[in-house]
């Protein structure tokens, strides 16, 4: 299994269980965060069942609003602005910033190591390491739908998400969202916050 976020998102109705919806939001995530969305992809955000209850219900409400009358390269614009730049970007995007105040540092080695036990590597396509949030989300992605009963397992799930996501995700989002340059993305990121806390919340009942 290689690491590798992708644009492609399969919507399904949602009588397809909690757990296909939990994979498919964080697929979701992965794709936004790794780069931003072609039309096809808003218009099928826009017209694709809804996520959940309560405020994380309102939160994909709110992104399907804003991606009813988004304009593909305005949030392309938006994307390069806010996680490119010219030299350091207006916000990052990796745990390692997060987590140490600087990219490639030890929590990014931690990372690997516990990638390794799960017989996971990045991607030679994927230009990002392998903590930038994108790519975690992918992580989480691939164990909710790993057909290895380990990988699949809740422990699992549980130990990956508050060792590199539960952390410092909610930072990052609160970033995004008070970033003045943020429109678009400032729902991207409350959809993320909420979904992240729902997440925490499942887990320690777990």
């Amino acid at each position: 299994m290689t690491l590798a976020s992708t644009h492609t998102l399969k919507f399904e109705a949602p009588d397809r269980g909690e757990e296909a919806a939990r994979a498919d939001l964080y697929r979701l995530l992965a794709g936004l965060f790794y780069g931003p969305p072609a039309q096809d992809l808003l218009d099928a955000i826009a017209h694709a069942p809804s996520a959940g209850d309560g405020v994380l219900q309102q939160a994909w409400n709110d992104l399907a609003e804003a991606c009813e009358e988004a304009d593909a390269q305005k949030i392309r614009d938006e994307y390069e602005s806010l996680f490119i730049g010219v030299g350091k970007p207006e916000i990052m995007l990796y745990a390692s910033y997060y987590l140490s105040g600087f990219l490639m540092e030890k929590p990014l080695a931690a990372l690997r190591d516990d990638l390794g036990a799960l017989s996971l590597q990045r991607s030679e396509s994927m230009p990002e390491s392998e903590d930038h949030i994108a790519a975690l989300c992918e992580v989480m992605r691939y164990l909710i739908e790993s057909d290895d009963a380990v990988h699949n397992g809740l422990a699992t799930q549980k130990q990956f998400f508050s060792t590199h996501l539960q952390p410092w995700a909610g930072e990052m989002c609160d970033a995004i969202m008070h970033h003045p340059q943020a429109v678009f993305y400032a729902d991207v990121a409350r959809l993320a916050k909420e979904f992240f806390e729902v997440e925490t919340q499942a887990f320690d009942m777990a």
